[in-house]
């Protein structure tokens, strides 16, 4: 698989899990008129809580890259 294609299903699957935590979370305990604004106060709060993958060429080789606000500067996955 290229590591691309990783990224792009590392990015997913980090997003995904804490839209949905914080969608039911806003959605029970927020006054929120509708479902828009629910959905939209999720989507913000999991593009910042969520891990970044990017894939890179560094050294002539393609490898995969992660950031994160709980993590300090950038780490490589190998």
């Amino acid at each position: 698989m290229n590591k691309k294609v990783k990224a792009v299903l590392y990015n997913f699957l980090g997003f995904a899990p804490i839209f949905l935590i914080v969608y039911f979370l806003a959605k029970e305990y927020t006054g929120l008129p509708n479902t828009l604004w629910i959905s939209g106060v999720a989507f913000v709060a999991s593009t910042i809580l969520s891990p970044k993958f990017q894939a890179a060429k560094f050294q002539g080789e393609e490898k995969l890259f992660v950031s994160w606000l709980f993590l300090k500067g950038v780490k490589e996955i190998k």
